[in-house]
């Protein structure tokens, strides 16, 4: 194995911890950069600051292994690397939809001032196409070695619940690239990835820039077609749930992503797709993916629609009545809160005078900070305690597995929403539940 570069990444949140604790492991010697000093701190001491299941053990057989260190400093950093990893958050601004730059700016300045040898500053974060060629100009214009300094794209495609195997393993690799060198740099940064046989795609700058956001835009096209159906099928008293499996069997639609509930919501689905609109507006093509506004609403109505259920199973009036909400993630095995359509609903419950009680097996800490107006619960049956209705909101494993007569004796009314289609109906309804889902009679 010829001499691995040494890397930095810079961010040592959810995508940038992963990418630096992962190439540790797999045999690289690692410097993580972050201006967020008990972030360091922590991830130095080998806490994971985030809920992603076997990245501790990742994290302490990295550092066990000498190969890994964070810092604050980006001069220690650009003394240090060979390949600098940009791996910041890019949210939604506040004031549109765009994407808000700032981090992926001050970092890349911050690291190119210190910059004073021949380097290939590689971007990881979802950004707005164009950026990358604008980052070039930056880094050339701000980093002592000038020219020597070269961008390139390598989006990333972690699913948060699998991120160590999509990083130790990801199903493809994207290098956007400027140069054969940028290409040579970049395959050397990930050799015992592609030593196991992963496809790499070796395009220009903008396309690598827009795999992402046009991957996320088509799941989360295919989420909310899904839901569409649903839609209809309540209007038409039609089972969305046979609906899906029926169009799966279909090898030109297949069945993943076509599972009917709740929606989307997360870090990454719908900042994305609302920044890729936007800025395909910026770029004069608005109208190409003017459909991702009316999937933005779809993902939107099915929050709107669970709350319409609990009005339904509580003859209309929800002020004073207790209502379990099972889940505050956005997706099982992550304590990830953003945009989460569980929190969503309970919060929307709490403002319309019911008195709700939320449990979720990672991201209770987290929800309570965001919204300490809710009450928590510490499992699921005691956020059941006493409760008129049940909404489960986010799929966890246990919560699939509750036995609903256990659930029965603790709840003063046997009634159930599923809002995930996590259930069996058949179950529950023979334990005495009224079951209610979206999208099915």
């Amino acid at each position: 194995m010829s001499k691995l570069p040494r890397l930095t990444v810079i961010g040592t949140g959810y995508l940038g911890a992963t990418h630096a604790i992962c190439m540790a492991v797999m045999g690289y010697e690692v410097l993580g950069v972050d201006v967020d000093t008990t972030k360091i701190e922590k991830l130095g001491a080998g806490e994971v600051p985030f809920f992603e299941p076997g990245l501790p053990e990742m994290l302490a057989k990295a550092l066990d292994s000498g190969r890994l260190r964070f810092t604050t400093s980006f001069a220690e950093a650009a003394e240090f690397g060979d390949v600098h990893f940009i791996c910041v958050g890019t949210p939604q601004r506040k004031d549109s939809e765009a994407a808000d730059m700032t981090y992926v700016d001050a970092s890349v300045t911050a690291l190119a001032q210190n910059l004073r040898r021949k380097a290939l500053v590689v971007g990881k974060s979802t950004v707005p196409v164009g950026t990358a060629a604008r980052l070039t100009e930056l880094v050339r214009r701000t980093a002592p070695a000038g020219d020597q300094v070269e961008l390139a794209w390598n989006p990333e495609f972690l699913r948060e619940g699998f991120a160590v195997e999509d990083t130790m393993k990801p199903d493809r690799l994207v290098f956007g690239v400027g140069s054969e060198w940028a290409e040579q740099r970049l395959r050397s940064a990930f050799q015992p990835v592609l030593a196991q046989g992963v496809p790499v795609k070796v395009t220009d700058l903008q396309t690598a820039e827009l795999v992402k956001v046009a991957a996320n835009s088509f799941l989360a096209t295919k989420i909310s077609y899904i839901n569409a159906m649903a839609e209809v099928c309540e209007a038409t008293g039609a089972d969305v749930t046979d609906l899906a499996e029926a169009l799966a069997y279909d090898d030109r639609i297949g069945g993943k992503f076509l599972r009917p509930g709740l929606g989307f919501g997360g870090g990454c689905l719908p900042k994305d797709i609302r920044a890729f609109a936007h800025r395909a507006e910026e770029l004069g093509v608005g109208q190409a993916v003017g459909f991702l506004r009316e999937i933005d609403g779809i993902n939107r109505r099915r929050r709107a629609r669970t709350v319409d259920l609990v009005l339904e199973l509580t003859s209309g009036e929800v002020t004073g009545k207790r209502v379990a909400a099972l889940g505050a993630a956005f997706k099982p095995n992550s304590d990830d809160i953003r945009d989460a359509p569980a929190l969503d609903v309970a919060a929307t419950l709490h403002r319309m005078g019911a008195i709700v009680t939320v449990f979720d097996p990672a991201a209770n800490d987290n929800a309570r900070k965001a919204h300490p107006e809710l009450q928590y619960g510490t499992s699921a049956l005691d956020a059941a305690m006493d409760a008129d209705v049940v909404v489960l909101l986010t799929e966890w494993t246990e919560f699939r597995e509750i036995d609903p007569e256990m659930m029965g004796q603790v709840v003063t009314s046997r009634k159930i929403i599923d809002g995930r289609h996590a259930l069996d109906p058949a179950s529950w309804r023979a334990a005495g539940w009224e079951y209610r889902a979206l999208g099915r009679p």
